[in-house]
């Protein structure tokens, strides 16, 4: 398979051809990731967008090992975390090296700790800080990192606003200093001018703390914003992989064409007057899939090679990267 990423900088993260199923009994398996492969550099932010349902946060959570992945490898820091033991991960220290930043605020929260207990958790469990009251100096510099105020320590989750808890949940992520973040949905659960709060103080922290970030988005505009490069899924596969402005600006495959053509754009002359192309017809089973194209069956390029052969990811040129029998040029 074609390399998709990573020359200029260290990479950090390199997954191939990783795998996640799911059993649905009676012989029937969920193909929810499957066989994809990808780079993150270290400092970059990648994006991850695609439809509801198409495996995104399924790829966050076997990054970070909340799931076991069910084939390939996931190369972290020049190490294979897939076969590990439990064991061989506590060694390497993963949970403190990949951290991961929850879609729903309300749920990601223990609503029985105070927000000083959820942030410090992590500190006393891997003892860091000579004592209690040196992990407690160090979440309140948390708080105060996202923005709150050390006061905050002592309330619970239930007190504060969406935003504010969102926030909770991200101090909790920096709290043992990672590495990598995964950051599921972060934002779709707030109110719009709390999202762009929280959005620049990703970017903003990214710089000062040196982090890297898998964001796993379906708001394709927040991805633009915050994103170096992007990754569109579908089905559970990558279908185009690149620089964040070149498959914005310049994209070949027509599922990623099909979404951006779905963004909103704020000028209402515009939008009256703007022809939206529909995706039309049924969508690909990704359980027990059959050989080809997932978006054949939607495609109108597809050709008869589409539905026997699967496409693989291609280089259309420099970092540009694009899994079709038949790209739009």
């Amino acid at each position: 398979m074609a390399e998709s990423g990573a020359t200029k900088q260290e990479i950090l993260l390199d997954v191939q051809n990783v795998k996640k199923y799911f059993n649905l009994g009676h012989g029937k398996r969920l193909h929810a990731v499957d066989d994809i492969s990808f780079q993150i550099r270290r400092g970059e932010t990648l994006g991850l967008v695609g439809e509801s349902g198409c495996g995104k946060t399924t790829v966050g959570r076997t990054l970070v090992q909340l799931y076991e992945a069910d084939g390939g490898k996931i190369i972290f820091q020049g190490k294979d975390i897939v076969p590990m033991t439990r064991l061989q991960r506590k060694k390497e220290q993963l949970t403190k090296k990949m951290q991961m930043i929850f879609q729903d605020p309300y749920a990601s929260l223990n609503p029985y700790f105070t927000v000083g207990e959820i942030i410090g958790e992590g500190l006393e469990i891997h003892k860091i800080g000579a004592d209690k009251k040196e992990r407690l100096e160090m979440v309140y510099e948390l708080l105060d990192r996202v923005g709150l105020h050390k006061e905050h320590a002592n309330r619970f989750p239930h007190e504060f606003s969406g935003g504010q808890r969102q926030r909770v949940g991200i101090a909790r992520s920096l709290a043992l200093n990672p590495d990598f973040i995964v950051c599921d949905e972060a934002t779709s659960a707030l109110d719009v001018s709390v999202q762009a709060q929280v959005i620049n103080m990703l970017i903003d922290l990214r710089e000062k703390m040196n982090l890297t970030y898998l964001v796993v988005a379906h708001d394709l505009s927040v991805v633009r914003y915050i994103s170096d490069r992007v990754a569109v899924m579908y089905l559970g596969q990558l279908v185009e992989i690149g620089a964040v402005d070149e498959v914005y600006d310049h994209p070949m495959h027509p599922y990623t064409i099909g979404l951006l053509e779905a963004v909103p754009v704020a000028d209402p002359d515009y939008e009256k007057d703007r022809k939206i192309t529909m995706m039309k017809g049924e969508i690909f089973s990704p359980v027990n899939p059959r050989p080809g194209c997932r978006f054949a069956t939607r495609c109108p390029y597809a050709a008869e090679e589409c539905s026997s052969m699967t496409p693989l990811l291609q280089s259309v040129g420099g970092d540009h990267f694009v899994a079709c029998h038949h790209p739009v040029r």
